[in-house]
């Protein structure tokens, strides 16, 4: 079994994936545009053309889907995201510091990564894109966290 999150956006999905895919060194395996529906798709008007409907992200044996919303389709689509998180875990330190300066760029930091009791860094952030993100390194079995 695979638990892949999905996320919405109005309008920035290809943006926000082409983006997670050079920061998570993922692949885009599909995108689909509204445009390319067929024809009886009650989704006529000529703004959404160019917003997906559905596109792929796959990073090693991960996965992130996302599409376009409007609120019409999706009430509340226009309101921050909460209630979740996208969570990376990453044994690397170096790897967890350099996504979260990546995610946080044009975002909002929510705790800045640093050192917790239960990780060696730990951060938690919103995107550019209002996406919610935790970063995490998970710590080797003989870490112990710094003396205050």
């Amino acid at each position: 079994m695979k638990i892949v999150t999905s996320l919405s956006f109005q309008g920035q999905c290809r943006e926000a994936f082409e983006f997670y895919a050079r920061v998570l060194g993922g692949r885009i395996t599909a995108a689909y545009p509204y445009g390319d529906a067929p024809p009886d798709m009650p989704i006529t008007d000529e703004k959404y053309r160019s917003w997906l409907m559905h596109c792929w992200l796959e990073v090693g044996d991960q996965a992130l889907m996302g599409a376009d919303m409007d609120v019409g389709w999706a009430p509340g689509i226009d309101k921050p995201k909460n209630g979740f998180d996208v969570t990376l875990h990453t044994g690397d330190i170096e790897e967890a510091r350099r996504w979260y300066g990546q995610l946080a760029e044009g975002g909002r930091e929510v705790m800045p990564f640093a050192e917790t009791f239960w990780s060696p860094g730990y951060g938690a952030l919103v995107d550019r894109f209002g996406v919610p993100w935790m970063v995490n390194t998970v710590p080797e079995e003989s870490w112990k966290p710094a003396q205050g």
